[in-house]
């Protein structure tokens, strides 16, 4: 059975979560299947073995994130909500369906790397709110998003456009 079977028949799907209407794509039952998580790790670090830093976004991209970067032996830096983070920050605004929200990066998150390459990740793009403004925070900092890759992409919110349309590649594995 090829990756993107497996992934489809490991998610669950939860009706009306959040709120009705809505149909939840449930990872951790994907999670919690060992063997499946370690190949969808195994699937990044291979093709994104050459990248010098790994940027997963709060929270779910951040359990994806930090397993590739561990497994190629790279930096992992997580992208948080505001006033989550220690340190000084660089800041993004992002639009939401009623208002807006603001991630940030540690604003010396890839000091001591000359040009450096990175792979954003998270668990699913759907709007692509968030992932835009995590490029742009990445981008601030003088660094190349080599490309942004998610486990679940909602294509009927084209989400992807927005990091298209930032000259970023975009890896899905999984497409609803």
């Amino acid at each position: 059975m090829k990756l993107e079977e497996k992934i489809k028949n490991a998610i669950r799907d939860v009706p009306d979560f959040p709120k009705k209407g809505i149909i939840f794509k449930d990872i951790t039952t994907l999670l919690n299947n060992g063997e499946l998580f370690s190949e969808v790790i195994d699937y990044y670090a291979k093709k994104y073995k050459d990248v010098d830093f790994v940027c997963g976004i709060e929270s779910r991209g951040f359990i994806f994130g930090a397993a590739v970067a561990a497994k190629i032996k790279k930096g992992f830096v997580p992208i948080r909500k505001k006033g989550k983070l220690p340190y000084t920050t660089v800041a993004e605004k992002y639009a939401l369906e009623y208002g807006f929200d603001e991630i940030e990066i540690h604003i010396d998150a890839f000091d001591g790397v000359k040009n450096p390459k990175v792979l954003l990740i998270d668990d699913l793009i759907a709007t692509g709110g968030t992932a835009e403004a995590a490029i742009k925070l990445i981008q601030k900092l003088n660094a190349d998003v080599l490309a942004a890759a998610f486990l679940i992409e909602l294509t009927f919110l084209d989400g992807v456009n927005k990091i298209k349309e930032l000259g970023v590649t975009v890896d899905s594995l999984v497409k609803y």
